[in-house]
């Protein structure tokens, strides 16, 4: 039996790095690859848990498919290098309150900068509400998952991840979350706007079955899936101006024809509203004119000492918890929000954005890769970026009042976009990392990790959202954001992001299942959106608290079925 260590002078026991080699093509055989062509690039991550603790460092150090590509931490370096094989409970405890704060990080620049950006940007283009509902609306919604998704599709090793939190999210949202609604609200459903979202979604789900079924996408195949979304909000555009013209033409059908246009059009509204939390806190009791230095101390205070006082302790604690992130994103996002008479024009904290956010978008693009670059070896591409955002500032500043905003505060609006952006770009490259991590950790497959943690953080948001507009009486707004908003995040997510890929690579996506647990996967949503297709008009599209109790049984079902699946409980026979 051969000897895997070498003892230095000092007398410690140190990995051979001449047997390591023989290792990796061992490994490489056992795995089923062609040592031939490199064995460390061969070597699957998740034996590092087959090794001895003293044995692990090395292997992550040396191992490629243990690198981390894009993100700012090296997440497996920290489990294995950083901190003692005794402190592995430690460093899993640490890494789960991190994953839970990117996850807070996600929905709170979503909630408060990138969706009140998007309204107004749907604003000044003066879109009406349906289209911006299917459109900006979907995306601000959305942009933790499709983020996440194509985060996720940028490293072949975590697309399962991507499929597994689109699919699980999927299930989630059409059982859970519609299953809640019926439970606190039953109510009849608009028919041809559930029946179109259905028929919609399932195209789509079908669509990415059957390319995890060949095992490949093509960049006419990714391309379709954003022309797909084209055409459903077409579909959507033209639904509406047949109802609203139906409605003109007929009395008779008013009453109808005003009840499906509220579907159609005005479910958006609600949900369109700007975030005005912080232009409110920042209101001072009395009126006066504040200098440039308490317009920028107010500006970037994220809390409303009037709010707190009223406050409970656990909201207190979770506001702390939330600070840190505010200020920075305070710091570096713009908002604007043309209902407001000054449009939250914060004229010295708008020319400090000129600067921070430029900074922001080049030091998180590439994981700051960009940014750190140098121009001809001296000057880095970061102190360029800094300049020119400081000339622009001081022009800002000096050509406008504090009282009122330049015509031109609108692009503000623009800016705000790409920078919160790029803030959840950021935060949804490191949770994909993470999630990997956990799964190298716990020989947990990409796939159960994005149908359970990966999905449940980025829908815990929708089931809120959606459940308190159902308790407020508004379930067909509710149910409707439901299906319009995962349709929108497999096809955008699933096309961008193998979109972007392909570019990369100038060639197919190669789409590699984990087994059986991918098709159980897309199977329960098929089985449950003809379900919902072929249950709800038999019930005349009245849904009760029946039905959404079932919907919830069959979630725990198909979770059940998942997990055992994962565990090895469930397979395939071989015979």
């Amino acid at each position: 039996m051969m000897d895997i260590h070498d003892w230095s002078t000092d007398g410690t026991v140190q990995p051979s790095t001449k047997l390591w080699p023989q290792i990796f093509a061992f490994l490489g055989t056992w795995n089923g690859g062609n040592t031939s062509q490199g064995a460390g690039a061969l070597v699957d991550c998740r034996e590092v848990r087959k090794l001895n603790d003293s044995e692990r460092c090395f292997f992550i150090k040396n191992t490629p498919d243990c690198q981390e590509e894009n993100g700012f931490l090296q997440y497996l370096d920290g489990v294995f290098c950083t901190f003692a094989p005794s402190l592995l409970p430690l460093a899993i405890t640490l890494y789960a309150l991190w994953l839970l704060y990117l996850f807070i990080i996600l929905g709170l620049t979503a909630e408060k900068f990138f969706c009140p950006n998007l309204s107004a940007i749907s604003t000044i283009l003066k879109l009406a509400h349906n289209v911006a509902g299917v459109t900006f609306l979907a995306f601000g919604n959305g942009a933790p998952d499709v983020f996440s998704a194509v985060a996720a599709f940028s490293d072949p090793r975590t697309a399962g991840l991507a499929i597994g939190a689109l699919f699980g999210a999927g299930v989630f949202v059409t059982t859970v979350v519609a299953g809640g609604i019926c439970l606190v609200k039953p109510f009849t459903i608009p028919s041809r706007p559930f029946l179109r979202d259905v028929v919609f979604y399932m195209v789509a789900i079908f669509l990415t079955f059957y390319f995890l079924y060949v095992g490949r996408i093509r960049l006419g195949e990714a391309l379709g899936y954003l022309g797909i979304y084209l055409f459903y909000v077409f579909v959507v555009v033209l639904s509406t101006w047949i109802y609203r013209r139906g409605r003109n033409e007929s009395l008779t059908n008013s009453v109808l024809g005003e009840s499906d246009l509220l579907t159609e059009s005005e479910d958006a509204m609600p949900a369109m509203s700007h975030s005005t939390d912080y232009g409110e806190e920042y209101q001072p009791l009395i009126a006066y004119q504040e200098t440039t230095v308490q317009i920028l101390v107010h500006s970037l205070n994220p809390v409303d000492y009037r709010k707190w006082r009223q406050k409970t302790w656990y909201w207190k604690l979770f506001k702390v918890l939330k600070i840190p992130i505010e200020f920075m994103l305070l710091l570096t996002v713009p908002v604007v929000d043309p209902d407001r008479e000054d449009q939250n024009w914060k004229r010295p904290l708008n020319c400090l954005h000129l600067i921070t956010s430029p900074l922001v978008c080049i030091l998180t693009l590439n994981s700051g890769a960009y940014g750190l670059y140098r121009i001809q070896d001296l000057f880095p591409v970061w102190a360029l970026v800094a300049l020119i955002g400081t000339s622009l500032a001081f022009l800002l500043f000096f050509t406008t009042r504090n009282e009122e905003p330049p015509k031109y505060f609108c692009v503000f609006s623009f800016i705000g976009f790409v920078v919160s952006a790029m803030w959840i770009n950021a935060a949804a490259t490191e949770v994909v990392n993470l999630l990997r991590t956990f799964g190298i950790i716990f020989e947990l497959s990409n796939t159960v990790l994005g149908l359970t943690l990966l999905a449940w953080g980025n829908s815990i948001g929708d089931f809120i959202s959606d459940i308190t507009l159902a308790r407020q009486g508004y379930p067909r707004m509710a149910i409707s954001a439901c299906f319009g908003g995962i349709i929108f995040n497999v096809l955008v997510g699933v096309g961008l992001g193998c979109l972007l890929q392909i570019s990369r690579q100038k060639s197919e996506l190669m789409l590699e299942s984990d087994g059986l647990l991918v098709w159980i996967l897309a199977g329960a949503l098929g089985l449950s959106l003809v379900m919902s297709f072929v249950s709800v008009p038999l019930q005349c599209f009245h849904l009760t608290r029946v039905y959404g109790i079932c919907l919830i049984l069959y979630y725990l079902a198909f979770l059940v079925v998942a997990l055992l699946t994962e565990f090895k409980v469930i397979q395939l026979s071989t015979t």
